[in-house]
């Protein structure tokens, strides 16, 4: 009786084994799920970008508001006409100090 019961404690402990630690065990499908769930995550932000990028084609085609949005912000567009003022804004302002 204490054979078999010493066989089937050793046979428990194995299948223990390998659930937990061995090839397809829990450990790997933690693993693999947690990679699933980083995957979706990157889909998510992909499908989001995408969703972006096909407004902005769409509006490209359809308007011309958005090729000259593009023009002046890229290219530097100015109209005939059109008169263009740069403001160049300073971090620090001068100070009248004397020298020492």
């Amino acid at each position: 009786m204490r054979t078999l019961t010493l066989i089937l404690l050793a046979l428990l402990g194995t299948i223990q084994y390998h659930l937990w630690w061995g090839k397809n065990g829990l450990a790997e499908y933690h693993e693999a799920q947690a990679n699933v769930n980083r995957q979706m995550d990157d889909n998510e932000l992909l499908v989001t970008r995408n969703t972006l990028l096909y407004r902005e084609i769409d509006d490209l085609n359809k308007g011309l508001a958005a090729v000259e949005e593009l023009a002046r912000n890229d290219l530097g567009m100015i109209k005939p006409g059109e008169t263009f003022y740069r403001l160049l804004l300073t971090d620090k302002l001068p100070t009248n100090k004397p020298l020492p």
